[in-house]
């Protein structure tokens, strides 16, 4: 069974910075792409990031890009996203994804939920 299980959210400033994890198991980690993603209150599903199976190559929306970098330990079967200053409008709650996004995507997991507030 595929698990995801997102953690390292919670409240920081405008300016500050997190770092998400995302344990994966049930699959063979190191042989996919993983992505993530994040949902505000009241709108849709937005793509963040995507990264392929060796770490190599690595694509951000425009709205992190220079922010964000997302990497991976595939010995630990760990998926991150460091999240560095952060502003009001990227509060929501990130997913980790096996694969990348498409228009139907919906979350597996549980997601870990990121405040950004004053």
């Amino acid at each position: 069974e595929v698990q995801l299980v997102e953690s390292g959210g919670g409240l920081v400033q405008p300016g500050g910075s997190l770092r998400l994890s995302c344990a994966a198991s049930g699959f063979t980690f190191g042989s996919y792409v993983m992505s993530w993603v994040r949902q505000a209150p009241g709108k849709g599903p937005e793509w963040v990031s995507r990264i392929n199976s060796s770490g190599n190559a690595r694509y951000y929306a425009d709205s992190v890009k220079g922010r964000f970098t997302i990497s991976r330990d595939n010995a630990k079967n760990t998926l991150y996203l460091q999240m560095n200053s952060l502003k009001h409008e990227d509060t929501a709650v990130y997913y980790c994804a096996r694969g990348a996004i498409n228009s139907n995507w919906s979350p597996g997991s549980q997601g870990t939920q990121v405040t950004v507030s004053s």
